[in-house]
């Protein structure tokens, strides 16, 4: 199965019988879906079908659909007056001129352009395949179409783009792993060469009893306290976590389907992990490999955020 990111684009015309229908649909990123329609008034009946069609192929992202209606040169549009509107104004002008009786009356032009009084009448309603919830509904497909096939071919590079990125984590956590308990022990041998070359004026010599602690006693305590430090700052387990998280997350990519949610879930997890092994790190060699594993965390998560 697919993934399909949340940006996409796509637009279709048609020809019938008055003129050209064309639909139009972009879609950016978004939490949920969140379905914009912009058409003329005359065309607004249809946005329950165009809704439902989209709602049929499209789950995540903010996607506005423009549906138009160019007239054929030459063709007139055929127009009348809606009789309900107009006796609704009349009465309600009548009404006003009980209360206020000086106030102006409506003027030709001023009814002419009050909405809903001229109605258009539509294009293609003798029937058959001209007419337009006919020519809609099929333009609205081949739209979809062409739409769901652009999110697939970006959801197929961001998914390429997303497993070379898990292949370069893979890569450093493969690198340091085997160096961790030589990194810990060199980091606890430098400590205690350090603490006993700072002791050693406090030290007694070797085979003397002048101190209250002995020499070995002093040397052991400073071991024990080095090695439990040395605890503290091996990542071996982060790095075993890491492991397992970029494992799942390239079954989910494997997988596909709507990936966005789980995913920007599993973004966080390696980044937790990450930050733990460079709050721990106590020699270069951690601390470069946190920060080079953040930036490709970083970079996986942009672009996770346009996974549907």
């Amino acid at each position: 199965m697919t993934i399909s990111s949340m940006t996409g684009y796509a637009v279709t015309t048609r020809e019938i019988s008055g003129g050209t229908l064309t639909i139009e649909m972009k879609s950016v990123n978004s939490r949920f879906l969140d379905l914009q329609f912009r058409m003329n008034d005359d065309l607004r009946a249809l946005e329950p079908a165009l809704r439902e069609a989209i709602m049929t192929r499209v789950t995540r992202g903010k996607v506005e659909c423009r549906l138009s209606f160019g007239r054929k040169a030459g063709v007139a549009a055929t127009s009348a007056l809606n009789g309900t509107v107009l006796n609704s104004l009349a009465a309600l002008q009548a009404l006003i001129h009980q209360q206020f009786p000086q106030a102006s009356a409506l003027t030709v032009h001023e009814l002419l352009r009050w909405p809903g009084v001229v109605e258009e009448a539509e294009i293609g309603q003798e029937g058959g395949d001209d007419s337009m919830q006919v020519a809609v509904s099929a333009t609205m497909a081949d739209t979809l179409a062409a739409f769901t096939e652009s999110r697939n071919r970006e959801g197929a590079a961001l998914q390429t783009m997303l497993e070379s990125r898990i292949t370069d984590l893979e890569a450093i956590v493969a690198r340091i792993t085997p160096l961790i308990p030589q990194l810990v022990a060199q980091f606890q041998q430098k400590a205690i060469d350090r603490m006993q070359e700072a002791l050693g004026l406090a030290l007694p010599p070797a085979g003397t009893t002048a101190a209250v602690v002995s020499r070995d006693e002093a040397l052991e305590r400073i071991r024990q306290e080095v090695t439990l430090y040395g605890i503290r700052i091996d990542v071996a387990e982060e790095l075993t976590r890491l492991g397992a998280h970029l494992t799942e997350t390239r079954h989910i990519l494997k997988k596909g389907g709507q990936v966005g949610k789980r995913l920007d879930f599993m973004m966080q997890e390696l980044n937790r992990e990450a930050n733990t092994v460079g709050s721990k790190a106590a020699v270069k060699e951690l601390s470069d490999a946190s920060m080079a594993m953040k930036l490709l965390i970083e970079q996986m998560r942009e672009q996770v955020q346009n996974l549907e």
